[in-house]
């Protein structure tokens, strides 16, 4: 069953048309990336689903229904701007939330000495909001995003102000949630994440959906022509005319070659201008994926 489904979805703001008539089906139980560069509407969509905003046309259906209120109470939302009360100590807005969200009280308590210790946030329990760092707000307000256990999670740059250890715990836990029953929804600039978490993705570029589906499949259907490169000595190689674009870190290169073009052929012509420590074909990697698709748009309206 899709969870969440989007059918011919528009939003305008002014003369700027944020958002161009998308669809887009979410099944129940998926970790589905929802991807796209600044300014792409992704978090005008976002808000939409939330109903902060209303579509200008189209509708939207969640857990097989119209939309409606009573639906954000399956919901949890984390926002890319924080939304804490920062006069409010940590413990007292917990709380709050608790109950705003009818948790029985007596589990209320529980829960909170639970996450505040599994985020590392006991000892900051009885201090306000605005005295915790960057990361340990963004660490609470992901607790307050899932602490009544909702159906749906859409995250917004969930990893934002979060230090490696942290950003390793809050994915652990967004892991836990899947495997709970919760369906989830990210949106991130950190393709790694998306490659490593995601089942389903979907790209939007100036409001239009460009590229959506299975993400293997999206894979395999982009890594014919794909290399990775390790080299030493100079890159002239990469120039050649059998190069359709390259993503050069210094000794290290993916490589995707044009149509027609043969691996082996790339590589003896290689061989000859540095020495060539790695070469493997394989599938692109998502931030290939995401320069190819978005470059390639971009290069079609000049």
């Amino acid at each position: 069953m899709a969870i969440l489904e989007l059918n011919h979805v528009s939003k305008s703001f002014g003369e700027v048309q944020a958002v161009r008539g998308i669809n887009l089906s979410v099944a129940e139980g998926s970790i589905y990336g929802f991807l796209g560069p600044n300014g792409a509407g992704k978090t005008t969509t976002i808000r939409m689903i939330m109903q902060i905003i209303l579509p200008d046309s189209g509708s939207i259906r969640l857990f097989g229904q119209e939309q409606n209120l009573s639906h954000l109470d399956y919901i949890g939302y984390l926002p890319e701007e924080r939304g804490l009360y920062r006069k409010m100590k940590v413990r007292d807005l917990m709380q709050f939330f608790g109950e705003v969200r009818g948790i029985p009280r007596k589990e209320i308590g529980r829960k909170i000495d639970f996450w505040l210790e599994r985020f590392q946030l006991t000892d900051w329990r009885e201090k306000k909001v605005e005295e915790l760092s960057r990361g340990m707000q963004q660490k609470l307000q992901f607790i307050l995003t899932i602490f009544h256990e909702p159906r749906l999670i859409i995250l917004d740059e969930p990893f934002t102000g979060l230090d490696p250890v942290n950003a390793q715990l809050v994915k652990d836990t967004i892991l836990e949630e899947h495997k709970r029953g919760a369906t989830i929804i990210f949106s991130t600039h950190l393709m790694e994440q998306v490659e490593k978490l995601c089942d389903h993705i979907c790209l939007i570029h100036r409001g239009e959906i460009i590229l959506e589906g299975e993400m293997q499949s999206i894979k395999r259907r982009f890594g014919k022509n794909h290399l990775i490169v390790s080299y030493e000595g100079k890159s002239d190689f990469l120039h050649s005319p059998a190069v359709a674009s390259f993503d050069d870190y210094g000794r290290y290169v993916e490589v995707r070659l044009k149509e027609g073009s043969r691996p082996r052929d790339f590589l003896q012509n290689a061989l000859q201008m540095a020495e060539i420590t790695r070469f493997e074909v394989a599938e692109p990697s998502m931030h290939e994926i995401f320069l190819q698709m978005v470059q390639g748009k971009e290069a079609a309206r000049v």
